[in-house]
C-alpha cells in the first residue's frame, strides 16, 4: 500500500514539472513576440535584399 502512494506522489511531481515547463515556454514565447513594426521592417529587408542562391 505504501508503494502505491509513492508512485502517485511521483507521478504528480512529474506532472507538476511538465506543467511548469509549459508555462515557462509560453511566457518566453510571449516575451520574444515581435511587434507589427518589427515584422514590417524585417519583411522589407527581405524584399530589398533577397538571399543569394548557391
Amino acid at each position: 500500500m505504501r508503494t502505491k502512494w509513492w508512485k502517485i506522489l511521483g507521478l504528480a511531481g512529474m506532472a507538476g514539472v511538465a506543467a511548469t515547463g509549459v508555462v515557462m515556454a509560453r511566457a518566453e514565447r510571449r516575451r520574444r513576440a515581435y511587434t507589427p513594426e518589427e515584422i514590417r521592417s524585417r519583411l522589407r529587408e527581405r524584399v530589398e535584399n533577397p538571399p543569394q542562391q548557391a
